[in-house]
């Protein structure tokens, strides 16, 4: 079975298309299912609108929904669309968040750390501020703490790109903080939240993918769930790479991945 999880579409206002396109555009390449999962608005901010080339506004969360469900209804035998979205975890938002994602119909949210300490982790200058190693430990043992937390909150079926905060600033994956992850991991697994593999790595200067094949090969031993999702931000990049996504896992040791239906996890041979 072949499925793409992470999608994104012009309410974001960083993506390219609209939601009819992903769908096309997973039917073109053979998928079987294809999760919508654009960012959520930023319901702790004050404003409708606080980040407009970042999240959609509260007032179009409605009417993405709504979109998803009827376009679900209309590609009923052609291909199966999922409804989901892609929140950002703030601990001290959390409770915000889980009440009003709780009113939709979410067949999976993906929960995504994007900044820590208030700074987005694809800001390229935050380590050039740090020349310090420590300092940059703290750094990194943070934003799995972050994660970790995510994992253990409830709020979500899957974790977004876990090490993105190398994705403009590749050295990120050197800094030594094996124990942090492994611990993440251990977390992650006994919450039975699974990982994306998630192909849009390869447009930041980091290349290449989100976890690490690194990543992957400590994830399979601790048990992890892992699922795929392209991040795609135009509608040429929905399944981007997923046939060598599956060809690495089963090298790696996984026989199979997890899709999300009605936040039901459902697992398919790979």
């Amino acid at each position: 079975m072949k499925f793409d999880l992470h999608t994104h579409h012009f309410r974001c206002g960083h993506a390219d298309g609209n939601i009819r396109d992903y769908i096309e555009a997973g039917i073109s390449a053979g998928l079987h299912a294809i999760g919508i999962s654009d960012h959520a608005p930023h319901f702790g901010e004050k404003e409708e609108q606080a980040f407009p080339h970042i999240a959609m506004g509260k007032s179009e969360l409605a009417n993405y929904v709504q979109e998803v469900l009827q376009l679900k209804r209309e590609y009923e035998g052609k291909i199966d669309v999922l409804l989901g979205i892609e929140s950002d975890y703030f601990p001290e938002h959390a409770d915000v968040y889980r009440k009003v994602l709780s009113d939709y119909p979410f067949d999976y949210i993906i929960g995504s750390v994007h900044s820590v300490g208030k700074v987005s982790i694809f800001n390229k200058n935050r380590f050039k501020k740090l020349s310090d190693m420590q300092q940059q430990i703290a750094v990194k043992e943070e934003y799995y703490r972050l994660i970790q937390d995510s994992a253990r909150s409830g709020m979500f079926q899957i974790l977004g790109h876990i090490d993105a905060m190398k994705g403009n600033y590749p050295s990120f994956s050197d800094i030594p903080a094996e124990h942090i992850l492994d611990e993440t991991l251990q977390v992650i697994a006994e919450s039975g939240v699974a990982i994306e593999i998630n192909t849009s790595g390869k447009t930041k200067m980091s290349g290449g993918w989100y976890p690490s094949d690194a990543i992957l090969e400590r994830a399979c031993h601790f048990g992890v769930d892992v699922t795929f999702g392209s991040d795609a931000h135009k509608p040429s990049r929905v399944a981007d790479e997923l046939d060598e996504v599956v060809a690495r896992l089963k090298a790696i040791g996984f026989k199979e991945w997890v899709y999300f239906k009605n936040k039901q996890k459902h697992s398919v041979p790979l």
